[in-house]
């Protein structure tokens, strides 16, 4: 069974790294596509969230269907249809047709996304979740990090069409590797006594979760940082190539390369801590979290203010260092506050708050900005969310710890 569940994660953090690839690779060509539409900053920002407002709404319904039938086949379905719908992109003859194709990749996205965190909470136990979830969302920064390199430099080199093609071939494979994952157990790693065998009502779903405070403070957190990190990384390599003066292929390049390296290691180091501070405080997933996010401002300002090379891109590494401390410690809480039986429901609720009120409106808000002002301004305001983020965190673990008091810490294995 180990074996397996090794097995299981591997095939589903492959999927999140294409999951990102393909949400981000016109982040890094976006000036090159915004060239050839003749479209300003703030319809741009509106194709940047167009996959994440169709992905936020129909989470819910695949989310409930994850609560009911088998996981493997939203998530084999899932990605074939984004992969496809990033082939599409590539092949769009006007900019309303871009838009639709980038809309057709939030449908397959929220098939997978919905699902994927409770069906690894079904293959760990507690004690491991903070750590095997933040493996699997490490696959986050190093997915957007090759979205960005790909689409700067094919883009660049060959075309931006070229970067939609490349990017969207993996996602057939994927989709037959999970097709063939063995589907686990509900609950099968939570204690007898807390297993569920029947799906409950979307009435009782919501009014759980909307009676669950810890859920409550886990979504407003996970959405302030959502927005300040979504709209960072849509705008980012554009700002270091207007506002720097870095070309595109070297925006997207480096950036990429500080986002592998910074975003891994944070996603991994906000993980094991999480889980570390969860065995002496209850409350220590929020902790470790919200600290992240507030050691991220300071860096985030002078990444943003620095005119000088050395320093802009030593701050952008320290930044996402600690901005993706709060991934596994977060996605942990989802998963351990709620019952197995709603966990794909929580998530997609989960799932449609923070991207509905974060990086869905979050680039269109900063291209309006930048329309109006400059794009340095936008990304300088941006950052303030971030310190929202952290603060709703840190004073939210107490909320968190008097929820988990009931239930008995575990020895760390």
């Amino acid at each position: 069974m180990a074996r397996g569940a090794y097995a299981a994660l591997l095939v589903l953090s492959l999927i999140n790294l294409v999951n990102y690839l393909d949400r981000y690779v016109l982040a890094g060509m976006l000036p090159l596509v915004q060239d050839h539409f003749g479209k300003g900053d703030a319809e741009m920002g509106i194709v940047s969230s167009s996959f994440l407002v169709v992905y936020a709404l129909v989470s819910p319904f695949t989310g409930v269907l994850g609560d009911r039938i088998p996981r493997k086949w939203l998530v084999g379905g899932g990605v074939v249809l984004w992969s496809a719908a990033t082939v599409w992109s590539g092949m769009a003859r006007s900019f309303e047709e871009l838009l639709v194709a980038r809309s057709f990749i939030g449908i397959g996205e929220a098939g997978y996304a919905a699902v994927a965190p409770s069906l690894i909470s079904d293959l760990f136990e507690e004690k491991r979740r903070g750590r095997m979830l933040s493996l699997f969302y490490a696959a986050l920064p190093v997915g957007s990090a090759l979205g960005f390199t790909l689409g700067g430099m094919v883009g660049s080199a060959y075309g931006w069409r070229s970067a939609f093609f490349v990017a969207g071939a993996p996602g057939a494979l994927l989709g037959v590797a999970a097709l063939l994952m063995r589907e686990p157990v509900r609950g099968a790693m939570d204690p007898p006594d807390a297993r569920a065998i029947v799906a409950p009502t979307v009435r009782t779903i919501l009014r759980t979760l909307a009676t669950t405070r810890s859920y409550v403070v886990n979504t407003a957190g996970y959405t302030a940082a959502t927005f300040a990190m979504g709209g960072l990384a849509a705008w980012w390599p554009t700002f270091l190539f207007r506002e720097r003066g870095v070309p595109l292929d070297r925006a997207g390049f480096v950036f990429g390369a500080l986002l592998v390296v910074a975003g891994f290691l944070g996603t991994l180091a906000g993980g094991w801590l999480g889980d570390r501070l969860n065995l002496r405080h209850r409350g220590g997933y929020f902790l470790a979290a919200g600290w992240g996010l507030l050691l991220a401002v300071p860096f985030s300002l002078l990444g943003a203010i620095s005119p000088d090379p050395a320093i802009y891109w030593a701050a952008t590494f320290a930044a996402l260092f600690f901005l993706f401390f709060n991934t596994g410690p977060l996605n942990a809480v989802l998963v351990n506050v709620v019952p197995a039986s709603m966990r794909a429901s929580a998530v997609a609720i989960n799932v449609l708050v923070i991207h509905m009120l974060g990086d869905a409106i979050s680039p269109w808000l900063i291209g309006q900005v930048s329309d109006a002002s400059s794009l340095g301004s936008a990304v300088r305001l941006n950052c303030a969310m971030i310190a929202v983020a952290g603060v709703i965190l840190v004073a939210g673990a107490p909320v968190l710890r008097r929820q988990m008091d009931g239930a008995p810490t575990v020895p760390a294995p």
